[in-house]
């Protein structure tokens, strides 16, 4: 956003940030007690019981957001071969070729075939829901691959980042178990919850490889204040529900927008998330360009071609952003 304000010359104040798939409506955070500031986190708090229940598993761990696992995960197997879905959220294939690990793309519809056929793969990363593309696997889909993984002692790991808006999806309860016991399941509670500033994110696995994440992250890894607000957050199931049905609705209400924005021409097509829709457009980088210098900021995916629309929280930047995207098309 600061470089934005820079770039195009508008004030930060006055900019309507779409960049990112953070929910516009953070969970209401509660006074912090003063004892979080002043003592060193604690791992016997409610933190990993209250992640239990709310996740459906046992087999996990507290992480300074899933981006600590992505970066770990990689120095915890000797060298091979990687097959990480394209396109694909930018930090996986830097974070696993940085240990040394080769990386090759795959579509979606090839993860049958990666996991069947590819014999040098080791290890098959995906995101569900998909980041940017909105793409989503059956569960029956990823458990046939880790098993097929699991013959070669092979992992596959899914991001759930966007994952709690349509739990009915999510693999976190078999994650590391004995019916997918090399499936590894990363959680955060950046997206749904908006509180991307907490960093505080879970991996799900076998406990073996939990405790060697564990040692390799260190001690004290996620602030007092940050677990004490997890701990409310993944506790409150009412508003956990309201927040589902709001993001639904918000996203629905994103996608009719933006087919009827006159946008949507030949060969352009819009998939997404209850967080985030994304156009697929040969204008891609002129739309972006145009909301910019509006000052709207979107993603822009200059390599498929792509902009990712996050929601709007209240009416009037509803309002500026259908008024907008009217003088973008015209």
């Amino acid at each position: 956003m600061r470089a934005a304000a820079r770039q195009w010359d508008i004030p930060l104040a006055q900019w309507l940030d779409l960049s990112t798939g953070i929910a516009p409506w953070s969970y209401p955070v509660p006074p912090i007690p003063l004892e979080c500031w002043q003592r060193l986190p604690e791992d016997e708090d409610d933190l990993l019981p209250v992640a239990r229940a709310y996740y459906g598993s046992e087999r996990l761990i507290a992480l300074p957001g899933s981006q600590a696992a992505i970066l770990t995960l990689p120095r915890l197997r000797p060298p091979g071969t990687v097959a990480i879905l394209d396109p694909a959220y930018g930090e996986y294939a830097p974070a696993w070729r940085a240990a040394d690990h080769e990386v090759i793309g795959f579509s979606a519809e090839a993860l049958g075939p990666i996991a069947n056929n590819a014999e040098q793969v080791k290890v098959v990363m995906v995101a569900n829901p998909n980041n940017p593309d909105g793409t989503h696997f059956a569960a029956a889909d990823l458990l046939a691959a880790a098993a097929t993984l699991q013959k070669r002692q092979g992992w596959l790991i899914v991001d759930e980042a966007f994952a709690d808006a349509e739990p009915e999806q999510s693999l976190a309860a078999v994650a590391g178990g004995p019916d997918a016991p090399n499936l590894i399941v990363l959680r955060s509670l950046g997206k749904f919850f908006g509180l991307a500033g907490a960093r505080v994110g879970f991996a799900i696995a076998q406990p073996d490889l939990l405790q060697a994440l564990q040692e390799a992250i260190g001690p004290w890894a996620i602030s007092h204040p940050a677990r004490f607000v997890a701990c409310q957050a993944l506790t409150n199931r009412e508003w956990q529900a309201q927040q589902q049905t709001r993001l639904r609705g918000a996203s629905e209400r994103l996608a009719a927008l933006l087919q009827t924005s006159g946008l949507l021409g030949e060969g352009a097509r819009l998939s997404g998330t209850a967080l985030f829709q994304t156009l697929f457009t040969s204008h891609a980088e002129a739309l972006f360009l145009n909301l910019a210098r509006q000052g709207i900021l979107i993603r822009h995916f200059p390599q498929w071609q792509a902009v990712r629309f996050g929601l709007p929280g209240a009416e009037t930047e509803w309002e500026r952003l259908q008024w907008a995207l009217t003088a973008s098309a015209s």
